[in-house]
């Protein structure tokens, strides 16, 4: 049984503009929030929002380091999110009808 509560949090992460250009910054390792803030031009509390929703989702992982949190991508997460792609793409195996409508 799926857990799609937990499968939307990850699709919710790439729905967004700077969620996408936030991943995008983090395909080339981790980076800390004020490399991120500089980059992106948007507020603090902007970027947090959106870093809540990666970090929720697990696509990304922060640390605190002083003041500032370093994010990067999780190889889990992000290996997670392409098999739940396929999944849910994916065609099905069944070589059946799709429904009983057309018997």
């Amino acid at each position: 049984m799926r857990n799609h509560a937990a499968d939307a949090k990850v699709f919710k992460a790439f729905c967004d503009v700077n969620r996408l250009q936030i991943l995008e910054q983090l395909r080339t390792g981790e980076k800390c929030s004020c490399v991120l803030l500089e980059k992106l031009q948007i507020s603090q509390s902007t970027l947090s929002y959106h870093m809540k929703i990666l970090c929720d989702s697990g696509v990304v992982i922060g640390r605190s380091e002083g003041k500032w949190t370093h994010y990067g991508l999780s190889r889990d997460g992000c290996r997670y999110a392409r098999e739940l792609l396929e999944i849910l793409t994916g065609e099905n195996a069944s070589t059946g009808n799709c429904c009983s409508c057309k018997k």
